[in-house]
């Protein structure tokens, strides 16, 4: 996915869409690779737009070409969208984590701690890798807020307008020129720099703002409205146990590892705690990763499981330890080697690859199960354990090998599924039918070689009983 962002001060969600939505996903519509696009029109004027391409596709060439599009709808946007800016960037849609900056003493406010992580979290985290965008919510940045006075614009014949010019044309950084600057005359010795001032800072230097000049009475933004150093916004808030707070979400970068991002962010985080000033602390009350670690833990638990439980069924049936020894092996060779083969598939370890994974335990076990039995069986006939070990494959490669095509064929097709659906059934499917090759593979070259070296032959019969198998 490639986000498009941008805000509209002051406006409402209906004319974001009117007047910034509608224009750049004209444009933007149709884009090369393009699957769908969605957007959000926020009531406090702010914009998002999610490009979502197809799978495979390079995610820097799609940025470039969502930028190339939405540049081309820029002129048509309003002044102010403008002059705030448009930004396109890839990233995943789903918050990874979530940062909380309170104060518990309340010795910070929100405004505080928002510029704060602004200033000191916000570009520190977005170098962490992985990462692929911060945003920070519940609180604004400072800004010189400006309370206009209706009845005194009108009494001086004044409009917002002529405020709005005002502001434009004297809080301006210019450059003032040099004094004694080439071409000069010759008896010019000194070259000086003029500094005048640029952009203001006080609300005092904003309040004598000239507004109007009008028969020698000039009229100054003092005179009309009420100037003070706030918040740019006051549409958004964030709350952590009742105490004003201030929220970081954490994006993922698309096709990063979560839970590698999820840990870096931890350790910046934590590392840049040293610097906090007293007062103000940090706790991350969303991580979604926490989920993924216990479901990956589960699902190893349920490989684990389902192992011993299979060896534990062939150990009761067959009363012989050496016989575990044959099926044992076989689930920890091929389980690596799907795992070894995943990677050449373009696959990770994910939940869809892990539940392929545990389905595929007892296929996995069944071949060499087959084998065994069967070479126990005509070892239970008198032949030798190597003699029985041949006859056992020469009756079983023709099955070994029929099931493994048949089990191909049932799980094969789902992975020739199209879209994003086809996507998820796909690794599913395709871990399944490699673990089952794996599975025919190993049975048909190390299971006999197996028979043939753990297994005995039965003990001689004594006064017509046969002896136990010794354990």
């Amino acid at each position: 996915t490639v986000q498009v962002t941008t805000v509209y001060p002051g406006a409402n969600a209906q004319v974001v869409a009117d007047t910034v939505a509608a224009p750049i996903e004209q444009q933007v519509n149709g884009v090369e690779n393009m699957v769908y696009m969605s957007s959000n029109c926020s009531a406090d004027g702010s914009y998002a737009l999610t490009v979502t391409f197809d799978i495979g596709t390079d995610l820097d060439t799609a940025q470039v070409l969502v930028q190339n599009r939405v540049a081309i709808a820029e002129p048509l946007l309003p002044e102010e969208v403008r002059r705030q800016g448009v930004s396109v960037k890839k990233q995943s849609t789903d918050i990874i984590l979530v940062i909380s900056l309170i104060s518990p003493d309340k010795t910070f406010d929100s405004l505080f701690m928002a510029n704060f992580a602004t200033l000191r979290l916000r570009d520190e985290l977005s170098r962490v890798p992985g990462v692929g965008g911060v945003d920070v919510r519940g609180g604004s940045d400072y800004s010189m807020r400006i309370w206009l006075d209706p009845e005194l614009l009108s009494a001086r014949q004044l409009t917002t307008q002529d405020v709005i010019a005002a502001l434009r044309d004297q809080n301006v950084q210019v450059a003032a020129g040099q004094i004694g600057q080439a071409p000069s005359p010759d008896n010019q010795l000194l070259q000086f720099p003029v500094t005048a001032l640029g952009r203001l800072t006080d609300a005092e230097q904003f309040e004598e703002i000239i507004v109007k000049k009008r028969e020698g009475r000039v009229t100054y933004l003092g005179d009309v409205a009420r100037v003070e150093l706030g918040s740019q916004s006051y549409d958004s808030f964030s709350v952590r146990s009742g105490t004003p707070a201030v929220s970081i979400l954490v994006y993922q970068l698309p096709g990063a590892n979560a839970l590698e991002v999820s840990q870096n962010v931890r350790e910046a985080i934590e590392r840049l705690s040293q610097d906090f000033p007293a007062g103000l602390e940090y706790t991350i009350p969303f991580d979604t990763t926490l989920f993924v670690e216990q479901g990956v833990e589960a699902v190893y638990h349920t490989l684990i499981e389902a192992g011993v439980l299979v060896l534990l069924v062939i150990l009761v049936f067959l009363h012989d330890w050496r016989a575990v020894l044959v099926p044992a092996t076989t689930v920890p060779v091929t389980i690596i080697g799907a795992f070894a083969v995943m990677p050449l598939m373009g696959f990770t370890i994910n939940f869809l690859t892990l539940f392929g994974l545990v389905l595929a335990i007892g296929i996995v076990v069944d071949d060499a199960i087959i084998i065994v039995e069967n070479a126990a069986h005509h070892i239970e006939r008198g032949l030798k354990p190597r003699e029985a070990s041949i006859k056992a494959m020469e009756e079983m490669t023709g099955p070994v090998i029929s099931i493994t095509l048949v089990l191909s064929a049932v799980f094969l097709p789902a992975a020739f599924l199209g879209g994003i659906t086809g996507q998820l059934y796909r690794q599913f499917a395709l871990t399944i039918a490699a673990t089952a090759v794996l599975s025919a593979i190993n049975a048909l070259t190390l299971k006999p070689v197996q028979c043939a070296t753990y297994l005995r032959p039965l003990p001689e019969k004594r006064n017509g009983f046969i002896r136990g198998f010794e354990w």
